[in-house]
């Protein structure tokens, strides 16, 4: 397996080879990331399929520093238009919709929770704040918020029980809350 580097480099070279050594390193982990949100095969292997043509498209001009967090987040975006182009709450198990609900309590009054990580200075604000947190705090927040995984996964892989996942969850909001107010971002 190419080293993501190499990789890059393929992409950079225009070569066919981009997208297989890219899905064949990364494919799983693309799934992953869009079954969390559509809860649905078909869907999800779409969403992977649509990651490969745009990461194919960005690069180059861009030249990622991480190429796997360069592609998950393609593939979240995907996932999340398709999640809101099909009303997928009750295809989805309304994880999506869950999840969102909980920042939300964060963004009283905006219309797209969602859209949260797409600002530059909240995004920077995040970076630190989730540098500044616990390993298990950080790891389950983002299994929670990024990768929308449901509670009950979230135990099953953290060896927790519920209450205290959330919360952990809980605190972390309100944790984050109060930096995000201190920052004058909300």
């Amino acid at each position: 397996m190419l080293e993501d580097n190499a990789i890059i480099d393929l992409f950079w070279a225009r070569s066919e080879d981009a997208i297989s050594q890219m899905k064949l390193k990364y494919d799983r982990y693309c799934f992953q990331i869009a079954w969390n949100i559509l809860y649905n095969n078909e869907d999800s292997d779409e969403c992977v399929n649509d990651t490969c043509l745009q990461t194919w498209n960005a690069i180059p001009p861009q030249k990622p520093c991480i190429l796997k967090s360069f592609i998950g987040k393609i593939t979240r975006n995907i996932a999340l238009n398709r999640y809101e182009e099909h009303h997928a709450q009750k295809r989805g198990g309304g994880q999506v919709s869950l999840c969102l609900d909980e920042l939300s309590e964060l963004l009283a009054g905006e219309e797209h929770p969602e859209r949260i990580v797409e600002s530059m200075a909240i995004t920077q604000c995040l970076n630190t704040f989730l540098e500044e947190l616990g390993q298990d705090e950080r790891l389950v927040f983002m299994k929670r918020y990024w990768y929308m995984y449901s509670i009950d996964e979230i135990c099953s892989q953290m060896g927790f029980g519920q209450s205290k996942v959330k919360m952990m969850l809980s605190r972390t909001r309100d944790k984050l809350k109060i930096r995000l107010e201190k920052e004058e971002l909300l």
